[in-house]
This record gives C-alpha cells, structure tokens and sequence, in this order.
C-alpha cells in the first residue's frame, strides 16, 4: 500500500509556495519525492524557498508569478514545461484574507480578495487543467478554508471566495474525470504559521480561535502535508470531486 503514497519524479506546481500553508505543502511533497515548482510574487523569496527545498534531495524551479494575472499563469505553465517533461500535479494555494466589517468592505477589498483567492485559482486550473488533458492524466488540490464551509464574522469576501472554490472544485472534478484528471480541495482549519504570529500574540485572539476547535488546539504545516501527499498520490486515484476538510474539527461543531 505505500508505494502508493510515493511520488518520486512527480512534477508538482505549488502557488504561494515561499510560506506559510503553501511552504509545508510543497515540502510535504517534496520530502514523498516530487519535484516542485515553487510559485510567488516576490523574485527573491521564490529562489531562496526553491533552493531550501531543493536540499530535501528533489529538483525545484522558482518561477515568480502573480496569478491574478492570466499572463503571468501563462508564463508558469510555459517555464515549467520548458525544465520538467510533464505537470502532475498542481496545488492551489495563494491566497489572502482582509479583515473589515461587511458593511465597510470596499469594491477594491472585494477584488483584492476575489481576484487572487478564486478567480487566479479557477484560472491556474483551466491552464494547467489543459495540459493535463494532453497528458491524460493529473492531480489538482485546491486549499479552500473551513471558512467555505462554515461562516465566520469579519471576513466576508474570503468566505465567499473559499466558498466558491470548493463549487468550482466539484465542477472542474465533473469536467475532467474523463481524462483520469482528479481535482479534489483542502479546507484546513486556523493554521499557526510565521504570516500570523503577530495577530496570535493576542491571548484573546488566540483563545477564540483555540475554542473553535474539539482539538482545542492550532494547527500547524504538518497537520496538512498528509492530506495533499494522498491527494497527489495515486492513492487516491479514486478520489474527485471532494472536500478534505483538516480543522481539528472546527466544522464539526
């Protein structure tokens, strides 16, 4: 059974890939043999995340990118296939939040959100989806956040975004289960990471967010490496279409 989990030589697109969520999940797969093209805006901790995966003992590719813009994401799929033969898998993973009332939430806030946490992750799909399609075959993970699944006050264009990923998710899975192509999402919980030390230095904050949880605990980069290596292995080549929610049961509630 575990050769089934084994992904050496498998090449793996991961956005937002410098920190964070997006960091744990590229060096997850890496440490289960992929090779990673690591994607971020900033040129600088692009080369310097690649490098540092790259001691795990897999080849990586740094490919600033921001994937708000088509031709940016046009540009990714280019250079990768310009190193590496195939793409195998491509896990979604940038992505932001802003924090504001509902009824203080500007056009631009709402772009903002939107634009990089659905609209540049349905279009990543649709351009490596397409080579997939070629090759007949591919692994697609789209990190939504239990906030598609549940409400939460503050942060209204995220849940609508996150929300919307995971329907997108389901209609891409129903597309192109016929070319062996399975798209499955992430939902991980509240994740402490280096992005949100600051905020989580507030007892109060971080005491809210523990009391969420039946853990009664954060979660942290490692909690999610199993789920996106089992997404991306063959393991779960029977799987798509589906939500893969790890919250430490925040949504269970």
């Amino acid at each position: 059974m575990l050769p089934a989990f084994d992904l050496t030589g498998k090449v793996a697109i991961v956005t937002g890939a410098t920190r964070g969520i997006g960091r744990g999940l590229a060096e997850g797969l890496a440490q289960a043999g992929a090779n990673i093209v690591v994607v971020s805006r900033n040129k600088t901790e692009c080369e310097q995340a690649a490098a540092e995966i790259a001691a795990l003992g897999v080849k990586t590719l740094a490919v600033p990118a921001d994937i708000t813009k088509l031709a940016d994401i046009q540009q990714l799929v280019a250079k990768t296939l310009e190193v590496f033969p195939v793409i195998d898998i491509l896990v979604n993973n940038a992505g932001n939040a802003i924090t504001r009332r509902a009824e203080e939430v500007t056009e631009e806030d709402w772009d903002h959100v939107v634009n990089l946490d659905l609209k540049g992750v349905f279009f990543c799909c649709q351009a490596v989806g397409r080579e997939m399609i070629k090759q007949n075959h591919g692994k697609i993970i789209n990190v939504s956040s239990i906030l598609g699944l549940v409400g939460e006050k503050m942060v209204a264009p995220y849940c609508a975004a996150k929300g919307g990923v995971i329907q997108m998710t389901k209609a891409l899975a129903l597309e192109w289960a016929r070319y062996h192509i399975q798209v499955n999402a992430l939902c991980p919980g509240y994740v402490e990471t280096a992005i949100n030390a600051e905020e989580l230095k507030n007892e109060k904050v971080r005491q809210y967010l523990v009391g969420k949880t039946a853990a009664k605990r954060l979660g942290n980069v490692e909690d999610m490496q199993g789920a996106v290596v089992y997404m991306a292995s063959a393991a779960a080549n029977y799987m798509t279409g589906q939500v893969m929610t790890v919250d430490g049961g925040w949504s269970a509630q």
